[in-house]
């Protein structure tokens, strides 16, 4: 007799086994044999769902990722310089925007004061051409006398520029005496350089402001003054007006460091490796701080605080206008303002974000709005200090309160979102937040760090023309000229006429001249 099933043996004994009726065990027996087998097929149903479970897990966790990384590819794509530091000229070309017609005719209203042609003095002219006529255009008759105020037209060309050459001729006479051979000699003509100060002057204007590169100094050279120069002397040139605004260079930096209020700012500028000073290819850095009338510029291979500290000193006791640049945390936020214009830009990226993102942009925006409209009355004269201060407690304090908002959201630890980046960014304001109001405690301080970007533009032409440099002696060439040359410009003072004094006092030892400003013009 066939023995019950284990799945019975608790539950039936084997003599009430033995008494079941042969149709009923063969019944139960695949009964039994069925539900092993759905049984069987339940664990593997189990077992595929435990797969499904864990890849639909998998997929969630990977759905989340490109989400987050759809949010930061599209805030990239979406950057621009209205919402980060990437300057206008790599915004996107979005064509021009037809602006409606005014209804006014071209060129000057009425009541514009216009602009004609220069009118050079007397003695300037070359020569003084004068017209009389002879006879009256009414009636015929003859004419004499002077005009004390007749109507000119100054004719203006360029002479036939032709260069100034002055050979030296050292001769070499036999004595009659001994039979010795002797020469004349003058050791500064001799090993001096053979172009004057003015013509060298205008290589290094053109090398460096002017944007042009050796070969196209060196075209121009040949078509406009009828000289050739090779690109080795161009380079020599440099070189020699570089170290002859050292002097002049290291006054500016002290100057500025002696400074109450100065604004800096600083852009990435390539120094290659062409004497060994740069093994590594360390990404350059050429740094600028700014005053109204004397301006600094140095490159380093850092953008860290321990350059800024080295630029402005241990000891500067002044006020940096900056951006939010950590290699200014050294200093007190006392002795800081942080560009307005920065922090548009960052709430401009919140607000442009999705979510509660975009709404704390939108209202730090509106904030930031309310306080440039009464600065802009400030400056006008139109709002007293006092009323200014007034309306600014409660800006100040929502911009708080907004920032606190923020950072006090909860966001994973390591999370990358745009969410994330918007607490982390709120959290890194609120460290610095006192310094976005120091232009509002003090006079003398604007709210932006325009100063110090204006400055570096032409220095970014110059890198984006130049490539960088390929030396340590070529960045200082750049630094020493864009020192000169903007603070020159703020003086109102002829660069040429400078760098040409500047040679003079190398070559002959004359006092140099100073980029210092006068005593009683001090701004």
């Amino acid at each position: 007799m066939k023995e019950p099933s284990a799945r019975l043996s608790s539950e039936v004994s084997e003599s009430d086994w033995e008494k079941t009726p042969p149709s009923i065990k063969a019944l139960v027996e695949s009964l039994l044999s069925r539900l092993d087998e759905m049984e069987k097929q339940l664990e593997v149903l189990k077992e595929e769902n435990r797969e499904l479970r864990e890849e639909n897990r998998e997929l969630r966790e990977e759905n989340k990722r490109l989400k987050q990384e759809n949010e930061v590819l599209k805030e990239q794509l979406q950057r621009n310089s209205n919402n980060s530091s990437q300057p206008p000229s790599a915004d996107k070309f979005k064509g021009f925007k037809a602006t409606p017609k005014s209804g006014r005719k071209r060129g000057g209203q009425p009541g514009h004061e216009g602009r004609g042609q220069k009118r050079y003095p007397a003695e300037a002219c070359e020569r003084l051409e004068n017209y009389y006529p002879q006879e009256c255009h009414r009636c015929g008759s003859g004419l004499a006398g002077d005009d004390p105020e007749p109507q000119w037209v100054q004719q203006i060309e360029l002479p036939k520029l032709e260069p100034v050459v002055v050979e030296h001729r050292f001769h070499q006479l036999k004595c009659e005496s001994c039979g010795a051979l002797t020469r004349g000699w003058d050791e500064e003509i001799l090993n001096g350089s053979v172009y004057g100060e003015r013509l060298s002057a205008l290589v290094g204007w053109l090398c460096s402001v002017g944007h042009q590169s050796h070969r196209q100094v060196q075209a121009l050279f040949d078509e406009v003054f009828n000289i050739e120069i090779s690109t080795g002397g161009i380079n020599r040139i440099r070189c020699e007006l570089s170290d002859s605004l050292a002097d002049i260079a290291q006054e500016a930096r002290e100057y500025v460091r002696d400074s109450a209020i100065v604004n800096m700012d600083e852009t990435s500028f390539v120094q290659g490796n062409g004497d060994g000073n740069n093994p590594k290819k360390t990404k350059g850095w050429l740094w600028v701080a700014v005053t109204p009338l004397v301006s600094y510029f140095e490159v380093f291979l850092s953008r860290s605080k321990e350059v800024a500290r080295q630029l402005l000193s241990e000891d500067f006791g002044g006020i940096v206008g900056s951006d939010r640049c950590g290699a200014y945390v050294w200093l007190a936020n006392e002795q800081r303002q942080v560009c307005w214009a920065h922090l548009k830009r960052d709430f401009t990226q919140i607000a442009e974000r999705s979510g509660v993102s975009a709404q704390l942009g939108a209202e730090l925006l509106k904030q930031q709005q309310l306080l440039f409209t009464a600065w802009y009355q400030v400056r006008d004269g139109t709002l007293s200090r006092g009323d200014f201060a007034h309306q600014l407690k409660p800006i100040r304090e929502e911009v708080r309160r907004l920032l606190e908002e923020g950072a006090n959201y909860d966001v994973a630890k390591g999370e990358k979102t745009a969410f994330a980046k918007t607490v982390g960014t709120c959290r890194k304001m609120l460290t610095v937040e006192p310094a976005f109001w120091t232009f509002a405690l003090r006079d003398g301080i604007e709210p932006t760090n325009n100063a110090a970007e204006r400055a570096l533009r032409p220095a970014v032409l110059w890198r984006k023309h130049s490539f960088g440099s390929n030396s340590k002696a070529g960045s200082r060439f750049v630094a020493r000229m864009m020192t000169t040359v903007t603070s020159l410009k703020a003086q109102k003072l002829s660069t040429l006429a400078f760098l040409a004094q500047a040679l003079q006092a190398s070559r002959s030892g004359f006092p140099r001249p100073s980029l210092i400003p006068a005593i009683g013009t001090t701004v």
